[in-house]
């Protein structure tokens, strides 16, 4: 049977069954994409090839009212998000599509003695296979995908098994854009498969983004093998407030910052590190705005937060709430879960030995705590095995400076969230992952920086 499947998180019910590529199909692919490598990459121009990456960006504009039904069928975003996400997945095409010649320019070297010349010529590695999650379908790959193909590296995208649909719709986009057979190509591999797609030697690069445990077990495939990596995963990202002139606005923005995407974001503020000085009120304030935030069906206009991506996210939400309040933490909840519905809340007493203190919680779920100094907010905020984002909240513009450069993390915002875009870089360090998206970064990761000296 194929894991493979529209399961409407909402409703239980299973709304279309996809089958897994057979092994010949797969080799066919990979050959396919080694085809185009040979032949569409070598033969086009980064102008062309961006070019066609702007059609990407505007059919996804197009067709943006299917798109987001189909992810709110999928995992259950909002419609309002799902929107917005495929907006922002435009952006990062149009983005990546102006940008493509200066990114990929020579870069002259300038020699330190003899004569002639040097450059730094970019060009495509190959063929790459991209993994994907199921909480941002359309930016995950638009992130990845975008810059890789204008590079010139055909792409092998094995999504996320609850996300078929949109994976089909995204390849149809590709193929409507103009690109070749085999220079976009979405495989529904099983896990088995995705060890031989490493493992072949015409796939030069492997790009994760998902869980510890995939990123581990992609990693020592690859490592095995000699491929690149690069991998994007979990996070526990702090909320540092230390200081503030508006607390109501503070307390806005760490709503926003913990219910995005029903809470389910790699990068979402999910530890909440508060000055003893404002806990308090912090507490009342952001507990009531947590709890406040309308929950409903994902197809309903005004809501923020729909069902969990699935039953099994759900449940394994549950079970860590559970043992956080096991363990001595208090837990003020918006109701019971039903389903893939599990109501906002709000953990604090999360001491060190409980179970929690060190886990991603993935949904709308936040943790609080006090600290009485500046010093002992960081030292909290750095205890953790990920490294992903974080948020700094402060008054004090040295204190922002000096903080922001002590916190262990690939991303610092300082009074701001929701500040994504597709010029700055993604991506994190310690068991976050390692390596950049977005911006010109992340159209520096599979390139061949070939140089070229000339004498005189």
């Amino acid at each position: 049977m194929s894991s493979y499947a529209v399961v409407n998180p909402a409703t239980g019910e299973t709304v279309q069954t996809y089958p897994t590529i057979t092994d010949e199909a797969l080799v066919a692919a990979i050959n396919g994409a080694n085809d185009a490598h040979r032949s569409w990459s070598r033969h086009t121009t980064v102008a062309e090839r961006a070019a066609m990456i702007a059609r990407v960006a505007e059919l996804h504009t197009e067709r943006q009212d299917d798109l987001a039904a189909i992810i709110a069928r999928e995992m259950g975003k909002p419609i309002g998000d799902a929107l917005g996400e495929i907006g922002f997945s435009a952006a990062i095409y149009q983005y990546y599509a102006d940008n493509a010649t200066e990114f990929l320019a020579d870069e002259p070297v300038t020699l330190m003695g003899g004569e002639g010349t040097a450059i730094v010529r970019k060009s495509a590695l190959g063929v790459l296979l991209g993994i994907m999650p199921w909480n941002f379908p359309y930016y995950q790959v638009a992130r990845f995908a975008g810059p890789n193909l204008i590079i010139g590296n055909p792409v092998l995208l094995k999504h996320a098994p609850q996300c078929p649909e949109s994976a089909a719709a995204i390849e149809q986009i590709y193929l409507d854009a103009g690109f070749p057979a085999g220079a976009y190509t979405n495989i529904y591999a099983t896990n088995d498969q995705v060890a031989d797609i490493i493992a072949n030697p015409i796939v030069q690069g492997v790009s994760l983004t998902g869980s510890e445990r995939a990123g581990a077990a992609v990693a020592e495939i690859a490592g095995r093998h000699l491929k690149k990596v690069v991998l994007e995963l979990g996070g526990s990202d702090p909320f540092i407030l230390l200081s503030t002139d508006d607390l109501d606005a503070t307390v806005a923005s760490a709503t926003i910052a913990r219910v995005d995407n029903c809470g389910q974001a790699c990068n979402a503020a999910k530890r909440f590190i508060v000055m003893d000085h404002l806990y308090d009120e912090f507490v009342e304030k952001f507990t009531a705005s947590v709890l406040a935030t309308k929950v409903g069906n994902p197809t309903d206009d005004d809501i923020n937060i729909g069902p969990l991506s699935s039953l099994g996210a759900a449940q394994r939400l549950a079970s860590q709430v559970d043992a956080a309040v096991a363990a001595g933490a208090t837990l003020v909840s918006a109701g019971e879960r039903s389903g893939s519905f599990f109501p906002p809340g709000v953990l604090t007493g999360v001491t060190r030995d409980n179970p929690s203190f060190y886990e991603e919680l993935f949904g709308p779920v936040a943790m609080i705590f006090k600290v009485t100094s500046e010093d002992e907010a960081i030292d909290l905020a750095n205890d953790t095995p990920f490294g992903l984002g974080s948020y700094l909240f402060t008054t004090d513009a040295d204190q922002a400076a000096r903080v922001a450069d002590a916190i262990q993390a690939g991303m610092v915002y300082v009074n701001i969230v929701g500040a994504d875009s597709p010029e700055l870089p993604f991506g994190g360090v310690k068991r976050s992952g390692s390596g950049r998206e977005l911006g010109r970064w992340g159209a520096d990761e599979f390139v061949n920086k070939k140089l070229i000296r000339v004498g005189a």
